[in-house]
C-alpha cells in the first residue's frame, strides 16, 4: 500500500510580502511544516507560484505586466531566484529540491503526461527528495497556457491520484458576503452555481486567479474523486494543524468516505 500523497500548492501571496518581496520567513516556515508531514509518510508534491512576482520585484515593476513577453522575462528571471531559496531551506533539514516545468501542452500530451507520471513516481520513491513544480512561463503562450498555478495544481493531483489537494492563498476559504455578513462556508458537498456565484476574481496586482480558479481547480480535482482543501497560508502552523485534522478553511468533500489523516497529531517546536 503506497503512502498517501498530497499536491500542495502555495500562491504568490503567500509567498510574499505585502510590499511584493519573496518573504524568506514564510518560505522556512513553510518548509518546516512540509518535513515535518513528509516524516509521517505523506507524500508531498508543491506546485509554487512566485517565479513571476520575484522576476517583477528584479525588474522593478509594481504591477503584473499585461504581456506575454514581459511576464515570460519575469518569470524567467524570477524561477532561478525562487528556487534558490527552496534549495537552502529544504536543504538545512537534509532534504533536496527537484524542480519540474510543466506546460499545458505537457499534460495535454499522453506521451509527455505519461513521461511526467513516472518522473513523479520515481522522485516520491526518493524519500528526502520534494517536488516543485511550476507553469513553465518562459515557453508558454496564451492559447496553451494554464495562466494560473491553481488550475495546474489540480491536473497535477488527479495525474499522481493523490489524497488531497491543498490550496494555500491569502484568504481564509470560500467566504458568503450574502445577508450583509461575512460568514467562511466551512464545507462543501456539491459544487453547484450557487457556490460558483460566490465566487470572485482576485484584486492582486502581482498575482492571477481569485477564488475562481480556485473553484475550478476544485470541480477538476472532486471529479477524480480528490478532496480539495483552500485555507489561509498564513495561519499559524496551517499544513501541521490540517494534517491534525482541524478544519481550516473550506473543505470540498467527495462522496467517498473521509480520508483520515491526523492519526498521530503532530506540533511544530
Amino acid at each position: 500500500m503506497r503512502p498517501k500523497r498530497w499536491v500542495v500548492k502555495f500562491g504568490t501571496g503567500v509567498l510574499s510580502t505585502k510590499e511584493g518581496s519573496l518573504d524568506l520567513l514564510q518560505m522556512e516556515n513553510l518548509t518546516k511544516q512540509l518535513i515535518e508531514i513528509k516524516k509521517r509518510q505523506i507524500d508531498v508534491i508543491v506546485v509554487s507560484s512566485g517565479a513571476i512576482g520575484c522576476g517583477m520585484e528584479i525588474l522593478g515593476y509594481e504591477k503584473r505586466p499585461e504581456n506575454i513577453e514581459e511576464l515570460q522575462a519575469c518569470s524567467t528571471l524570477g524561477q532561478p531566484f525562487l528556487m534558490h531559496y527552496y534549495k537552502k531551506f529544504f536543504s538545512s533539514y537534509g532534504f533536496h529540491v527537484a524542480q519540474i516545468l510543466v506546460t499545458y501542452f505537457d499534460l495535454d500530451s499522453v506521451s509527455l503526461r505519461r513521461n511526467i507520471q513516472k518522473l513523479l513516481e520515481n522522485l516520491l520513491l526518493k524519500k528526502t527528495v520534494i517536488p516543485i513544480i511550476n507553469e513553465n512561463d518562459c515557453v508558454s503562450y496564451e492559447e496553451i497556457r494554464f495562466g494560473d498555478n491553481d488550475r495546474l495544481s489540480s491536473h497535477i493531483a488527479v495525474l499522481m491520484n493523490v489524497d488531497r489537494l491543498i490550496i494555500l492563498s491569502n484568504v481564509a476559504g470560500l467566504m458568503d458576503y450574502s445577508n450583509g455578513e461575512k460568514k467562511l462556508i466551512s464545507y462543501v458537498d456539491r459544487i453547484d452555481d450557487q457556490i460558483e456565484k460566490l465566487a470572485e476574481g482576485t484584486r492582486s496586482e502581482r498575482s492571477v486567479g481569485g477564488m475562481v480558479t480556485k473553484i475550478e481547480a476544485a470541480k477538476i480535482s472532486l471529479s477524480a474523486g480528490i478532496q480539495v482543501q483552500i485555507a489561509d497560508g498564513r495561519e499559524k502552523d496551517v499544513l501541521v494543524r490540517i494534517y491534525n485534522g482541524e478544519p481550516l478553511g473550506t473543505l470540498f468533500r467527495t462522496n467517498k468516505n473521509e480520508r483520515s489523516f491526523g492519526a498521530n497529531s503532530i506540533s511544530l517546536p
